[in-house]
């Protein structure tokens, strides 16, 4: 959903079959998020085999927009091979797009908790996906608190 961009200094280079293909769209959903005052809605996606948690901003073009929700993408288990291994274009992005807040590219999948006063996801991963028996781990855990929109690391 975030615009993540992926080009080299001046080059911006975003994927437009994802949200960036659909720029009016999208600024329309942050809008009424934010036009309605909806408290912490969150987009939880999972287009691009890469696990990422990102703030939603009203601006992302503004550093300084209003936050107005949070977005949780979750890898896949297979795709790719085993994963786990840095990919330069993805960690320039990450140093170039302020909403980041975590990144990383093992497979694996996502949980999610919800109670009235949270929303806690875990990143649940695994080193290898081409051996039977590979240990699953929680590489990173986030929690959304009711009315805060923005993921707190835990």
């Amino acid at each position: 959903f975030a615009p993540l961009n992926r080009g080299e200094g001046e080059d911006k280079r975003y994927s437009m079959d994802q949200w960036p293909g659909y720029e009016i769209s999208r600024r329309r959903l942050l809008n009424f998020f934010h036009d309605r005052k909806i408290p912490n809605p969150v987009v939880l996606t999972g287009d691009i085999h890469l696990n990422w948690v990102n703030d939603l901003q009203l601006n992302f073009e503004d550093p300084d927009s209003p936050l107005v929700g949070t977005e949780l993408v979750g890898t896949a288990m297979t795709s790719g091979g085993n994963g786990g291994n840095v990919i330069p274009e993805y960690e320039r992005a990450v140093s170039q797009n302020s909403f980041v807040r975590w990144y990383n590219s093992n497979r694996g999948y996502v949980s999610c908790e919800l109670t009235p006063e949270t929303w806690t996801t875990h990143f649940q991963t695994t080193p290898v996906v081409d051996k039977p028996g590979s240990e699953l781990i929680t590489k990173a855990s986030f929690v959304i608190e009711n009315g805060r929109p923005g993921a707190k690391q835990l």
